[in-house]
């Protein structure tokens, strides 16, 4: 059997599927659309069958070609991890990452487990704090890589998008709210960069706050929530059921974004080599989580 499926071709057709399209696979793999075009073609050509639909306004692959992108996030995946397993060359250093208390509890946890099977002799270093805490230090070199949650406005173009969320303004069904006084605000800490904007646009619309709580863990500041001590700005993964969403009171949250972030001046093989580890779960396009 002369026919095979090759592994730039794979890349192509998962980065097609992380980004939308070809134009926008392109663009991600530095390559021309025809390029991008030619690799699927031989992918169709090795399968005898279409992978992508081509029709405006239609889904974007063929049923065969949704079954393939599964084929082929396990079969990149084993590759690389092989690859970087059995190298010659194995990768040995230091590496000091920053992580939010969010990212920590998500896959990336998962991510970073295998980074320290494959690469031993890497000595992997990791701090939790505030996203602003975790800026700080990426900003002052003490980090060489940073994956935290900010504002979409404030994405640079070499972060590695992880996944989005929405950011709400919530409370406990059974608070009463009331705009006329000071608001009960229950926040992370003097860092937590959700407070810094709502105490920011919020007053700016006319809202008065009153810091009545910090707390440093998502569980604290939900479970002050549901107690009814004020109001709070939780991301989506932290609303439950018995949350309430404050809606058409308060300002519009921005949308935030979880990224992995290297030190501009600090792109050691290392670094380079975990930003690549998650780089590839992002594009086999399975969405990274948090861990309950």
């Amino acid at each position: 059997m002369t026919d095979r499926l090759e592994i730039d071709a794979l890349r192509a057709l998962l980065a097609i599927a992380s980004h939308g399209g070809v134009t926008r696979a392109a663009e991600h793999l530095a390559l021309s659309q025809s390029a991008v075009s030619h690799k699927i073609r031989r992918l169709e050509q090795a399968l005898d069958c279409d992978l992508l639909a081509r029709r405006p306004g239609g889904p974007l692959f063929t049923d065969t070609g949704l079954r393939l992108c599964d084929y082929a996030r396990r079969i990149c995946a084993l590759h690389d991890e092989a690859l970087a397993s059995l190298s010659k060359k194995p990768l040995a250093g230091a590496l000091r990452l920053g992580m939010t208390e969010d990212t920590a509890t998500s896959d990336i946890a998962r991510i970073l487990g295998r980074f320290t099977r494959l690469y031993p002799d890497v000595q992997v270093r990791t701090r939790t704090s505030q996203s602003l805490n975790v800026q700080e230090w990426l900003k002052a070199g003490e980090l060489d890589v940073a994956v935290m949650q900010i504002f979409r406005h404030d994405a640079r173009p070499d972060d590695l998008i992880l996944f989005e969320d929405t950011l709400h303004w919530v409370k406990s069904p059974d608070f009463q709210l009331d705009t006329t006084a000071p608001v009960p605000f229950l926040s992370f800490d003097s860092q937590c960069f959700y407070r810094k904007w709502g105490f920011g646009d919020g007053q700016l619309q006319g809202h008065r706050f009153d810091n009545v709580l910090e707390c440093p863990s998502a569980t604290g500041l939900q479970s002050a929530v549901r107690s009814g001590l004020g109001v709070a700005l939780l991301n989506g993964m932290h609303v439950t059921p018995d949350i309430e969403v404050v809606k058409g009171v308060f300002p519009d949250p921005p949308p935030i974004i979880f990224v992995a972030r290297m030190h501009v001046k600090r792109r050691n093989p290392a670094a380079m080599a975990l930003v690549q580890e998650i780089s590839r779960e992002v594009e086999g396009a399975n969405p990274l989580k948090v861990v309950s």
